[in-house]
């Protein structure tokens, strides 16, 4: 696996959120993820509680494949940044160990001036440092 800067890919992870032109955001979720690459989301509790209630025994939000992966991105720059209120941002030291990375970001509010979301993610890379697996856990 060729050396990589856990803090530079948290970075470029995080800006894709971010990317208000849908053509450089298509071409950063190539960049970014193996063209296999999944996103699997733990959702909010509501929607977790929901899901089980219909006899989901896993409640987990996935998408996989570099079209699935932008139109996940897009629809979270959509109803979160695009409006105003949400601005994505790197919160703290990312970290490796061999084909893992984790690091902490957060959602600050710009409406309320203030930090009211976040989480961590749990990145595995491929070969060639592309994220393969990409677990989100929101706070």
């Amino acid at each position: 696996m060729p050396a990589i800067d856990p803090q530079d890919l948290a970075a470029r992870y995080v800006a894709v959120w971010n990317e208000p032109d849908p053509e450089t955001r298509r071409k950063t979720v190539h960049a970014l993820w193996a063209e296999d690459g999944e996103h699997i989301l733990l959702p909010p509790q509501q929607m977790h509680d929901q899901a089980v209630s219909l006899g989901f025994t896993s409640a987990a939000l996935e998408a996989r494949g570099h079209d699935e992966l932008h139109a996940r991105v897009t629809r979270a720059y959509e109803e979160f940044v695009a409006p105003g209120t949400y601005e994505f941002r790197v919160h703290g030291t990312a970290r490796q160990l061999r084909d893992a990375v984790t690091f902490r970001w957060e959602g600050f509010n710009r409406i309320e001036g203030q930090v009211t979301a976040g989480g961590r993610n749990f990145l595995i890379l491929d070969e060639t440092s592309r994220i393969r697996l990409d677990y989100q856990f929101p706070d």
